[in-house]
């Protein structure tokens, strides 16, 4: 069924533009970028009209694979499943290529925060410009806020985290940051708790400790400036690992009062990149949604995105950060980045979007309209000379998700040459991030980076979709294990390990981002403290933190490790093993009890629920969901696909019935409607299923799984979400 939403529009050339999207670009993006309004109409038309038939081309050739290797599965169900027989299959009907000769990517005009600076990654929802501009500025972080605030100092012994300040959990707080930088920027044979006062005497700091004595750091080449005088400065910049880290001084303030050096805090360089999504953390469906989506995305790259909001019964207003400058430890001027480097995510080949009609009457590839859009409005960071700019190296950097190996790979760089040449930029100017959260993305991996060499920056692996499409891929084979099951057999930890060693045998190391999947529990930070650094010692030179606080927790992590040293440790290991990969993780005949059935069902229907109502109801598309123990969770839409397919192989496989999914479903949607009940704007799914659209969709996303291209659940969702904007 499609869901018919009346836009108004205007036909240009062989296009019908909604006219919201339209009067954007034309009004408000196109000016100040050289680009002449005519031309650029009847060059995205051809353009458009060129690749839409390859997009479709390369998604059947994607439903044609699944078939023979449903096919497969099917005629080959024996007691011992043939492993050797299985991969020549896979390599017979192109599933999986042949590797090529050894080479390195060879990405130019690459930003240092991409190829210099390790550290945290934010995932933000474009969509919403508050959550935008904090992203943004989340380069820098208070590291007294993160400790005080967070359970990184415990809640007890007289330590609670009250409204009024509490003196004690405070000193607590100055102690642990003392010992940060007694392990990142250290003095000699003394520590940052008993120093006095800082000062600078010539290039170097002094640091008066209580028993008398001058000190000075270990390595005073970690002292690249200050603010203030040198007597008495105000503010002390260091840098540690290519981080930097400011020790801010004022012996008036609350908090300098209660520190022997009068530290009122310690400000680190936190989020080093964001990626401003477009994709699985939006709910964008149709014109309107996507106009909001690039206007948001023109602000960041003007620099001049704002928001009014209410908070605490005050109206404030939230801006963009600026550069910071400072006076330089040799006495010239120094400015730093004011904000993190902002990388733009595009949606996967796979959806449409209504914003723009074809000749045919067909939606546009809502891929393609992306790389154009977004490029154009980046146009704007480089009018900007470097000052308060995003890429100071001149790049434009597009992460690509959800492509299906080397071919599909293949046609995104076509698809950015094609809009560099359209919009008259430099070959290469727009660089490519791949998320490596597809089966045969993996077992391709060097080769579909390959395809990319020349504007690749990134690859991170995501186990939530990567474990949503082995299931879909291999459905037929069997009846998979329980989630937590699943995380401990030696694909996962396999997978892992070869994105790290393909992307250091293709030369990332000191040029490319390799990148980790989220921490998703917002509020345990000390866990995420205790388990992350897991990510720097595994090789990841960026990895995705669920807020500003925890990216300032986690680059503490990439302060205690170098992580491009720990690269070239990794490169001298064996190659992770891609049969492992290739292993299926099935329950093989293993008997699960009927409580462990109706847990998993309970687990996976009651996140399945949580954030599919607040998508197709709200149009939120990626916030704080309790799980079933009221434990929040960050959930994007890669939840719904491996919930939704896991229950799917279940019923396929005859593990449960469809009755007791969907008895579950009723039981766990009165379970989160209570969860939900203190938000004045949800609307409850029980008592009355049939009529809730949510609810209808969530059935449809389960039982309907099998059919849906790859076990995504974008085309239900959007058309869900476009039924209920059309009722309203």
């Amino acid at each position: 069924m499609t869901i018919q939403i009346k836009t108004k529009r205007i036909k240009k050339g062989n296009m019908q533009v909604a006219n919201i999207l339209y009067d954007l670009i034309t009004d408000e993006i196109l000016p100040e970028t050289g680009i002449d309004s005519n031309n650029f109409w009847q060059d995205f038309d051809k353009l458009i009209h060129n690749l839409a038939p390859l997009n479709r081309a390369l998604l059947l050739k994607r439903d044609i694979l699944q078939q023979k290797i449903n096919i497969w599965h099917l005629e080959n169900k024996t007691s011992e499943f043939d492993f050797v027989e299985y991969k020549k299959f896979l390599q017979d009907i192109g599933y999986l290529v042949l590797e090529g000769d050894k080479f390195s990517i060879t990405s130019k005009n690459i930003d240092d925060e991409i190829c210099k600076i390790a550290g945290p990654q934010l995932v933000v929802p474009v969509m919403n410009a508050r959550f935008a501009i904090n992203a943004a500025n989340a380069r820098w972080g208070s590291l007294y806020d993160a400790f005080y605030g967070t359970d990184i100092i415990p809640n007890t012994d007289g330590l609670s985290h009250d409204k009024a300040y509490n003196e004690k959990r405070g000193d607590a707080v100055i102690k642990k940051a003392m010992e940060f930088l007694d392990f990142s920027c250290p003095i000699i044979d003394a520590s940052h708790i008993d120093v006095t006062k800082y000062h600078i005497i010539g290039s170097e700091i002094i640091a008066a400790m209580s028993d008398g004595s001058d000190k000075k750091l270990i390595d005073n080449q970690k002292f690249i400036g200050y603010l203030g005088d040198k007597d008495t400065p105000s503010a002390i910049l260091l840098k540690n690992n290519n981080l930097h880290l400011e020790i801010q001084i004022d012996r008036n303030h609350a908090i300098g009062k209660s520190s022997k050096s009068g530290v009122k805090d310690i400000m680190l360089e936190s989020a080093i990149s964001v990626i401003q999504d477009c994709e699985d953390s939006v709910a964008a469906v149709d014109a309107e949604d996507k106009t909001l989506v690039y206007r948001n995305w023109l602000g960041l790259m003007k620099g001049d995105l704002s928001v009014k909001f209410e908070k605490n019964g005050k109206s404030m207003t939230r801006n963009l950060a600026k550069d910071r400058n400072y006076i330089s430890s040799g006495g010239g001027e120094l400015t730093l980045a004011g904000r993190s480097l902002l990388l733009v995510r595009n949606v996967g080949h796979l959806m449409t979007n209504n914003a723009i009609l074809l000749d045919d009457g067909s939606e546009i590839p809502e891929g393609i309209m992306d790389a154009v859009i977004t490029s154009l409005c980046a146009i704007h960071d480089f009018n900007k000379k470097g000052i308060n700019s995003n890429s100071r190296a001149g790049s434009i950097y597009i992460v690509k998700p959800k492509m299906h190996g080397v071919e599909e790979a293949n046609f995104t760089n076509q698809i950015f040459s094609a809009v560099e040449k359209m919009l008259k930029l430099p070959e290469n100017t727009i660089k490519v991030g791949v998320m490596d959260e597809e089966r045969r993305t993996t077992v391709n991996l060097k080769e579909t980076i390959r395809a990319v060499k020349d504007r690749i920056f990134f690859i991170n692996t995501g186990f939530l979709d990567r474990t949503g499409d082995e299931i879909h891929t291999s459905m037929e084979a069997g009846a998979f294990l329980p989630k937590d099951n699943i995380k401990q057999q030696p694909w996962i930890s396999s997978y892992e390990n070869w994105n790290v060693d393909i992307g250091l045998e293709c030369g990332f190391n000191g040029k490319a981002q390799i990148g980790k999947g989220m921490w998703p529990k917002p509020d345990e930070m000390a866990n995420m403290y205790d388990a992350k650094i897991g990510h720097v010692k595994e090789g990841a030179n960026c990895a995705w933190v669920p807020s500003p606080t925890a990216a300032t927790i986690h680059v503490m992590h990439y302060h205690k490790i170098d992580v491009f040293k720990q690269q070239l440790e990794i490169i001298k290991r064996p190659r992770a093993n891609i049969d492992n990969i290739l292993t299926i993780p099935l329950l093989d005949g293993k008997n699960l009890s009927e409580e462990q059935i109706s847990k998993e069902l309970e687990n996976n229907v009651q996140g399945l629920l949580g954030y599919m109502v607040r998508w197709i109801d709200q149009g939120i598309g990626c916030s704080k969901v309790p799980d079933i123990n009221n434990v929040g969770l960050m959930e994007d839409r890669a939840t719904l696909r491996i919930s939704s397919q896991h229950i799917s192989n279940w019923l396929h496989h005859g593990i449960c019935t469809k009755q007791q999914v969907i008895e579950t479903l009723k039981r766990m949607a009165v379970v989160v409607d209570k969860q939900n009940s203190d938000d004045k704007n949800y609307n409850n799914m029980s008592p009355d299923f049939d009529n809730n659209i949510a609810f209808q969709a969530a059935l449809e996303i389960i039982f309907e799984g099998i059919k849906q291209p790859s076990g995504y659940t974008e085309p239900i969702l959007h058309r869900r979400r476009l039924e209920v904007k059309a009722a309203k």
